[in-house]
């Protein structure tokens, strides 16, 4: 029989839970795998049914069971209001064990931290930021990779939820951990900082990402510098520089505090900047080792600084470091260059153009950044900015949409494509900026999206440059998928 990732008695103890369940159950007791979906239940799964705003977990026990869970967690409050049939569904699936907890998601998050406790000799790595996160963690694990066993966070599961989870994929064979941390609410990173206790961390920024959530830049900082909280004399904090709150972050680190920046001599550094790019990424060196990062953007650059910092503290080579980011490509969606061939115009006929996708995520943060590198990308044809909503932004959102509008308008652009209710303040800034070429659409219905993909069809030409960003609920990958017919290539 496979061996359970935490024993009963271990789990029990962590979650302070009521076991309900036969006796002859508790002698098979085993899980190998951690969900909070029901679909994604395969057997021995420990299923942990979620209250949502607008769902409840618990409903779909019966399909969980059905699938393979050999263990349930079972909110309290839930179990009381008809413990009868939580009794009766432990009595007739025998393979099942029911733990009955306070809070699920309190649960889930406790019985990863004991899970955590159990590699102790595990190099922990963690990073968060208001923009950047899961690029400097793709950056990081490419590293990482080059001298350890690694196991890292996958794609973006960096919440109250996704953190938990991800560490339940750490095993005996792993020597590294890498984990991104992520908030959309207050003590959301102290939260999870408690289940990984990071011994190493990186801040990218502080922006203003959330800022509708937690209220301030302020409120924000105070929140990230929380993954500092575990860190002994012997860890490392790596933090921007040139960032305003930096020294704030600093405060009370009990490890090393370690600064990163474009400013940072080559001296301390062992970096130093050759060349932009533009859409093919940044040149620089690493003690005299060349080194191209194939992701576009300064601000992308800035997160691989901050990268070295932490490896050349972690005690990694410089080749290592070098190999690490020469290899890396970037993650799909998130400042992502594509050379394309349309799908055919009215006419009949085909572009060869350039696209850089960055559709996962946006904050006014990375968007200032990003069409700032657009506007001094040299590019073949036309620059064409594809533009959406950026989410939680509260009271801020007028301000901040007007801004992209008006630094959209002053990053040479062609053509401006504007999507979603909130950028009807950046179209009214770029016109006050004098740009007129420029669409919008409140919102991308099938019908807009048809009109949208067929008039720009028939706007490309061969050589043109195509930036779409917007956060990732705005779906404006849609505009791509109806455009191009191939990828040509990856640009190195």
């Amino acid at each position: 029989m496979e061996k359970s990732l935490l024993t009963i008695q271990e789990l029990k103890e962590a979650v302070h839970g009521k076991i309900v369940g036969l006796a002859e159950n508790l002698k098979n007791f085993c899980f190998t795998s951690v969900v909070t979906d029901s679909r994604q239940v395969k057997p021995l799964s420990l299923f942990v049914p979620l209250i949502g705003e607008f769902q409840d977990g618990h409903k779909y026990i019966p399909q969980a069971i059905e699938k393979g869970a050999s263990v349930i967690f079972v909110t309290k409050s839930v179990y009381e209001a008809d413990n009868q049939k939580y009794m009766a569904i432990a009595s007739d699936n025998q393979n099942v064990i029911l733990v009955v907890v306070d809070n699920n998601l309190y649960a889930l998050q406790d019985a990863a931290r004991v899970y955590v406790t159990k590699f102790p000799s595990l190099v922990k790595v963690a990073i968060t930021g208001s923009s950047g996160k899961t690029t400097t963690k793709e950056i990081m694990a490419s590293i990482l990779r080059q001298q350890y066993n690694l196991v890292a966070t996958e794609g973006n599961f960096n919440s109250e939820t996704g953190l938990p989870l991800s560490v339940f994929n750490i095993r005996k064979e792993h020597e590294a951990g890498l984990f991104e941390m992520g908030m959309n609410r207050e003590n959301e990173i102290g939260e999870i900082a408690k289940v990984f206790k990071p011994e190493n961390a990186i801040i990218t920024n502080i922006g203003t990402a959330h800022i509708g959530l937690l209220g301030s830049r302020e409120n924000i900082a105070n929140e990230k510098r929380k993954i500092f909280k575990y860190i002994d004399e012997n860890g490392f904090a790596v933090i921007h520089a040139k960032d305003d709150f930096a020294s704030f972050l600093a405060e009370n680190v009990k490890g090393k505090v370690i600064y990163f920046g474009a400013d940072i001599p080559e001296s301390e550094s062992g970096v130093k900047f050759v060349e932009d790019l533009g859409v093919g990424g940044t040149k620089f060196t690493i003690d005299g080792i060349e080194v191209v990062l194939k992701i576009p953007g300064s601000y992308n650059y800035l997160n691989a600084l901050s990268c070295i910092a932490m490896a050349k503290a972690l005690g990694i080579s410089s080749q290592k470091i070098a190999d690490g980011i020469n290899q890396l490509k970037a993650p799909e969606g998130r400042s992502s260059v594509k050379a394309c061939v349309t799908k055919k115009d009215c006419h009949g006929a085909q572009k060869k153009i350039t696209v850089l996708e960055d559709c996962y995520n946006a904050n006014p943060d990375s968007m200032e950044s990003a069409l700032k590198m657009c506007a001094g990308l040299k590019v073949e044809g036309r620059k064409i900015y594809i533009l959406g909503d950026m989410f939680e932004l509260g009271t801020e959102a007028v301000e901040a949409h007007s801004k992209t509008g008006a630094s959209a308008a002053a990053a040479n652009p062609d053509m401006i494509i504007f999507a979603g209710r909130d950028m009807e303040n950046a179209v009214k800034a770029a016109k006050l900026a004098g740009f007129r070429n420029i669409q919008y659409f409140s919102e991308l219905t099938e019908d807009n999206l048809k009109k949208l993909s067929l008039s720009l069809l028939d706007y490309l030409k061969d050589g043109d440059f195509i930036f779409v960003k917007a956060s990732h609920g705005m779906h404006l990958e849609k505009i791509l998928s109806e455009i191009i017919q191939k990828t040509e290539e990856t640009k190195e």
